[in-house]
């Protein structure tokens, strides 16, 4: 291990939610503790967020939105096989009930997943090096292929595939959670073979499901980073066959840092959600920023960084 080098992209999901969440974003940046952040075009505080990413050079990203709150397509605000009712995106589990259904027209998918990339150049004056997808909508069946062609279009180069090693053994994630996560994990499977025809890429290991809001600790960040390293390496060729390039391996670590929301502040236009307004933003926050973490990486020869020093 010590002649690996690990590159880790912490990214920071959320940013421009809230004035709240893009406060806690930008401590934990300034405290070394996330080295890149995700941000929500449609969110509430997405211009103040823009600003602030260059105010203090934080890299950033786009977190392609499609289930919570409004669209930021014109055409699409008002009749779409998108919104709900209400005229609000379908939801977490609403989006892939009507995608299930196949009530969803993929070509306004894809032309929201545009808008957004448009939006996203407005506010911060470039194309973001990297595109996820919030809520893990962009490696669904059919939006993945959407989701590829955007990318290649716009010439984006990464993305996130949300493949969790040890994710199966995280015996405190509750049954519900979990089954949620091992259907992201299938479709995450099921999009490896088309993200790759588009010649879109992605670090070499994902994680952070099993690190989610109060499940974060020091110690379950250390024990998913070396266990990922771990089965990496397992799958990997022998030592004799590495290149100096194959001894480093990147890992992004997905977290939710900020300040709890206060209704009626935040949210992407429908106000913030309970997860956004629970204690489990700060406790992130508050474990990210701990020495003991800093230090840890610092003795294994890991490396912060960003999409864009890939």
């Amino acid at each position: 291990l010590r002649m690996l080098q690990v590159k880790l992209i912490v990214t920071g999901d959320d940013f421009g939610y809230c004035p709240r969440r893009n406060q806690g974003i930008v401590d934990c940046f300034l405290a070394g503790a996330v080295s890149n952040v995700s941000l929500l075009v449609n969110g509430s505080a997405a211009a103040d967020a823009a600003k602030l990413a260059r105010r203090y050079n934080i890299p950033i990203g786009l977190h392609a939105n499609l289930s919570e709150g409004s669209p930021v397509c014109e055409v699409l605000k008002t009749n779409s096989s998108l919104l709900n009712q209400d005229g609000f995106f379908h939801g977490k589990m609403g989006f892939r009930t009507a995608l299930s259904k196949g009530l969803l027209n993929m070509s306004e998918v894809k032309q929201e997943l545009k808008a957004q990339v448009e939006l996203f150049h407005e506010l911060t004056g470039h194309l973001p090096p990297h595109m996820d997808g919030h809520q893990h909508i962009h490696v669904l069946p059919e939006v993945r292929h959407v989701f590829a062609e955007v990318l290649e279009e716009y010439g984006i180069t990464y993305t996130r595939v949300p493949i969790e090693p040890g994710l199966h053994n995280c015996d405190w994630i509750p049954p519900s959670l979990m089954d949620f996560y091992l259907g992201v994990e299938e479709d995450s499977f099921n999009t490896v073979d088309v993200f790759t025809r588009h010649g879109i890429r992605w670090p070499d290991i994902y994680i952070g499901l099993s690190t989610m809001g109060k499940n974060m600790s020091v110690s379950n960040i250390w024990s998913a980073i070396d266990t990922a390293i771990m089965e990496f390496l397992s799958k990997a060729p022998s030592p004799a066959q590495l290149t100096p390039q194959s001894r480093t391996v990147t890992i992004e670590l997905m977290v939710h840092p900020g300040y709890p929301s206060v209704p009626p502040v935040g949210g992407c236009g429908e106000g913030p959600d309970d997860f956004s307004q629970s204690w489990e933003r700060l406790h992130e926050l508050q474990t990210l920023i701990k020495p003991e973490l800093q230090s840890h990486y610092k003795t294994r020869n890991i490396q912060l960084c960003s999409f864009k020093d890939l």
